[in-house]
């Protein structure tokens, strides 16, 4: 299976366009030690021709420009991108849905939450249903990634619920502490090769670490997962912020509670931090931050990188 990541920023990518943080102002700067990315999205594939993109960012026409392996091929008018997976409604993972408009054959999947969602909000017509279907998905049930055209695409993705909250834009507090949220607003997704055989763990948004999420990994050959912060109160610290990232739905990378502690006894052979805020250190290649993680076994997401397993 071929996997690529096309974003490995979280929401406004890194730098963020209003950023000024050392990170930011280090990228910005052409450090080659801080590389930009993009907003997160990967893109998998079982024969190198037909995509499914997992998530659609805002910075979606870039990835598509910097990545030849999406662009038109046949005719006037051809995608490779044959459909796409969504794991929640956050801005940062829906709003690239608006680049695919062209009246261009593709399926879009998501869970009956997301698609009520898209459905309430207009704005998301300009995919024409003539030539974009809404295919829901339900949790704990595998289901075969199907072409335009009926033909599977030789992917199995099961989605399942992780601990997190509904997208920032979505957020009612008059619901309680939890903002209305419901167990389809954050999933992971567990991706199968035809043969059943799983491939890898897609987990973008995560606010903890559960046991059976816990027991769902152990022993994966490829998670990909929230990389968010480095540390809950990150963004206060640095002054770019108000919220802990327990209140934005993530958990973090460091700390006895954190991402690396969690994963330690678990036994996956490859563990990829993506979805990186512009304040995470971890971002920055020269960091005690990065080495720290580095050390631990785990690798730090950037745009166009391949993990064909």
């Amino acid at each position: 299976m071929k996997v690529r990541v096309l974003g490995a920023g979280a929401g406004g990518g890194y730098p963020q366009w209003n950023c000024n943080h050392p990170n930011s102002h280090r990228a910005r700067g052409g450090d080659p030690a801080a590389r930009p990315r993009t907003q997160s999205s990967i893109a998998l594939s079982a024969n190198g021709a037909d995509w499914v993109l997992c998530n659609a960012s805002p910075d979606l026409r870039q990835q598509i420009g910097d990545n030849p392996f999406l662009h038109p091929r046949e005719g006037l008018r051809h995608s490779p991108i044959k459909a796409v997976v969504l794991t929640n409604a956050d801005v940062d993972h829906i709003a690239g849905l608006l680049n695919l408009r062209e009246s261009q054959p593709l399926r879009l999947y998501a869970t009956e939450r997301v698609l009520s969602v898209l459905e309430a909000n207009s704005v998301f017509n300009v995919l024409n249903p003539a030539f974009v279907s809404r295919e829901p998905m339900r949790l704990d049930e595998p289901l075969s990634i199907l072409c335009p055209d009926g033909s599977p695409a030789g992917l199995v993705v099961t989605p399942f619920a992780v601990p997190g909250k509904v997208a920032l834009w979505l957020e009612d507090e008059s619901k309680g502490p939890d903002f209305g949220s419901v167990e389809e607003d954050t999933i992971a997704l567990e991706v199968r090769d035809a043969a059943g055989v799983t491939r890898l763990f897609y987990v973008p948004a995560c606010a903890r670490m559960t046991d059976a999420l816990a027991a769902r990994l152990a022993g994966a050959e490829l998670v990909l997962f929230d990389g968010t912060l480095w540390t809950d109160d990150e963004m206060i610290r640095s002054g770019t912020g108000v919220k802990t990232g327990r209140r934005m739905g993530h958990m973090s990378i460091s700390g006895e509670d954190g991402t690396m502690a969690a994963f330690a006894p678990l036994g996956v052979r490859r563990k990829v931090f993506i979805h990186l805020n512009t304040t995470n250190p971890v971002l920055l290649d020269d960091s005690e931050e990065r080495r720290a993680v580095t050390g631990q076994g785990w690798e730090v997401a950037c745009d166009g990188m391949v993990l064909d397993g």
